[in-house]
């Protein structure tokens, strides 16, 4: 194996970069810049059982070292990602991919999950109980044990390729709510989504973007994310994705010492969208100046401490 070679739940990776869900559409709009398949795989656009338009605009806000977002899970529902999206994504890369997927009951996430189940290129499911910026949906189900192990074993139901449960950290107790996916029968977990914040347009004197509040991310909550993945790797006996404020090879060196068996990027791809294929550049002469022979040593070499 080469030195960023990596395994994400029993099935290989060419290296651990991974552009994160809602940041990196279907892939073939990247593949018009640069040849994706240097990725070790990405998460698509998160989907659910029905077409959703989301939230009304204005959806973005600028912040200091990030931004807020409520997009609110806009995407042309699962048969249309089925019939129209995955065929153009085929076309252009040839890896197995990450099927993110989000709904608004137990039923919406089983459904929807078993719908893809048969699409061949999809190697794993990213079970989104963490999104900010929709009602009575995602993130409702994830600050609850109980709700995030209900969804969890119903997916587990209807396939038998990999279950990795994607994770709020707009909760007291992350920790509680991985164990509960992991004994549901999660394969991996993912963390962390957006934090909830906000912006006040002071001349209006209004919240700048019309959902009021939205998930914030960028590399201002890259310490909250460490810090989430470092506690959830130490309790969890299942892999672990580490996400939230990545934009360099040290930030994914950084983030795989605290636990994280791959890494996703996901702002930074909104403000360059080289990122990910300049940080798998940039990785070997950080391992060479931080005397790392290969990544697949450093996971959770944090812990030892």
């Amino acid at each position: 194996m080469g030195r960023l070679n990596v395994s994400l739940c029993g099935i290989p990776l060419d290296n651990p970069v991974i552009p994160a869900s809602g940041t990196f559409g279907f892939g073939y709009e990247f593949a018009e810049l640069y040849d994706i398949n240097v990725l070790g795989t990405f998460s698509f656009k998160g989907t659910t059982r029905d077409p959703r338009f989301g939230n009304p605009t204005p959806r973005i806000a600028e912040c200091t070292s990030g931004m807020i977002n409520a997009v609110g899970l806009q995407n042309p529902g699962v048969e249309k990602v089925l019939s129209d999206e995955l065929p153009k994504l085929k076309a252009v890369f040839h890896k197995p991919v990450m099927a993110n997927v989000s709904g608004f009951s137990v039923d919406d996430y089983a459904y929807t999950v078993e719908k893809l189940d048969a699409e061949e290129q999809i190697g794993w499911f990213e079970v989104n109980v963490s999104c900010p910026n929709v009602h009575g949906g995602g993130m409702s189900f994830g600050t609850d044990p109980r709700a995030a192990a209900e969804v969890t074993a119903a997916v587990r139901r209807v396939t038998k390729k990999p279950v990795i449960l994607k994770l709020s950290p707009n909760v007291t107790d992350i920790v509680s709510i991985a164990l509960a996916c992991e004994e549901a029968g999660a394969d991996g977990i993912s963390l962390i989504n957006t934090l909830l914040g906000m912006r006040i347009d002071l001349k209006r004197r209004k919240p700048v973007i019309a959902n009021k509040m939205g998930g914030f991310s960028g590399p201002a909550i890259l310490p909250v994310a460490l810090r989430m993945v470092y506690q959830v790797s130490s309790a969890v006996k299942i892999p672990v994705v580490g996400m939230g404020g990545v934009s360099s090879a040290y930030d994914v060196i950084e983030m795989m010492m605290a636990g994280a068996s791959a890494v996703e990027i996901g702002a930074a791809n909104l403000v360059d969208p080289f990122v990910c294929r300049n940080i798998i550049r940039d990785l070997p002469s950080v391992m060479d100046e931080l005397r790392i022979d290969s990544l697949r040593d450093i996971i959770g070499a944090a812990h030892g401490c």
